[in-house]
């Protein structure tokens, strides 16, 4: 069984998802057993756990009950990406917003920065999105029952969004905790000039969060406004913290202005659960041809370790997560990169390059 060097056992769950998710999780997972073992842990238990299309092919659904149970029967686990606007129309909810709501992760956390190596729109970018995971305008997180839209007639669509204290509340509280570890700074994303009642709400419960925290300088901005900022100033910011669908578009711009949306990692998290995640999709037309990208996958799994080093007060663990990062780097750095970053490397050939330079510190 998996053990960290604290003597902790760490079982980790591993999903393939669609397109190119068995082949960036399968990297993944190397560079993972690769940093654990540099860092001086015994190797983790991994658990393979079906989702997507060969779930729908083996077991009818996207996201079968086993898998909910083998998710909770783990520390944390990396989700491959999926492609459900492919799946058979009965099977087209998204899995991956279904593992949310039901483990509760109300926060997702997405880190941008310029990486040496990588040509950058903004190489001064440095900033983390915190995005309310639960509920906002995604139509699958704002009902217990049904998915928030309606067609009352084949040319009317309506659409619901949830704003409640309680999230704005717990997902500001994120915020501004992170931002003690880092520069300081918060900025209120919203736009409350013209949604006042939801994005109103949003915006007056995370000031009302802020009073507990007087070091940490606090402003806000409309999302319009924000993109715009974005493009001209991104090192102005420090942490974001906004509603689901503004967290989405805007952590997206910004992985942009970083470098590759296939350098963008991001955690799912609660106060007991974590989930790895690359921001990026299934790119299916890259699927079996060693073509993709990891790192977003790498990076995600570092945040991942990291999560659980704090939650465990284990250093091997958070060694090993700054050993991935500094491993990434350097790869970049030696000039070596994917075919969507200009580069010449495949899959497994990047994936060497990484596993190999994790043990260098």
């Amino acid at each position: 069984m998996g053990e960290t060097g604290s003597g902790q056992r760490l079982r980790l769950g591993l999903v393939d998802g669609d397109g190119i998710g068995p082949e960036v999780v399968g990297s993944a997972r190397r560079v993972v057993d690769e940093a654990l073992s540099a860092a001086g842990c015994r190797a983790a238990e991994w658990v393979a756990l079906p989702m997507g299309r060969r779930a729908i092919d083996e077991f009818g659904t996207a996201l079968p009950e086993s898998t909910l149970d083998g998710m909770a029967e783990t520390d944390g686990w990396i989700l491959g990406p999926h492609d459900n606007a492919a799946y058979p129309p009965q099977h087209r909810s998204a899995p991956g917003g279904a593992v949310r709501r039901h483990f509760g992760l109300h926060a997702n956390i997405r880190p941008v920065q310029a990486i040496p190596g990588i040509r950058s729109v903004a190489p001064d970018i440095d900033l983390v999105i915190v995005r309310e995971n639960s509920e906002g305008f995604y139509a699958d997180r704002n009902m217990a029952v049904g998915s928030g839209e309606f067609c009352p007639t084949p040319d009317i669509a309506l659409s619901v969004g949830l704003v409640t204290r309680a999230a704005c509340e717990r997902i500001a509280h994120e915020a501004f905790r992170l931002a003690a570890t880092r520069r300081r700074q918060v900025t209120i994303v919203h736009k409350a000039n013209v949604l006042p009642l939801t994005m109103g709400l949003f915006r007056d419960a995370c000031y009302q969060v802020a009073r507990e925290y007087p070091d940490i300088r606090v402003d806000d901005e409309h999302v319009d406004a924000t993109a715009a900022h974005l493009v001209r100033a991104p090192g102005d910011f420090d942490v974001l913290v906004t509603e689901n669908l503004f967290g989405d578009i805007l952590s997206d711009l910004a992985a942009q202005l970083g470098g590759s949306l296939g350098t963008a990692a991001s955690l799912n998290c609660s106060a007991t659960r974590a989930m790895a995640q690359a921001v990026h999709g299934a790119a299916p037309d890259l699927a079996g041809r060693n073509r993709a990208n990891p790192v977003a996958l790498h990076r995600s799994a570092a945040m991942l370790l990291r999560w659980l080093a704090g939650r465990r007060a284990d250093p091997g663990l958070a060694q090993a997560a700054d050993r991935i990062d500094r491993a990434v780097a350097a790869t970049f750095a030696a000039g070596i990169a994917t075919a969507d970053l200009g580069g010449l490397a495949s899959t497994s050939e990047f994936t060497e390059q990484v596993t190999a330079r994790v043990h260098k510190w």
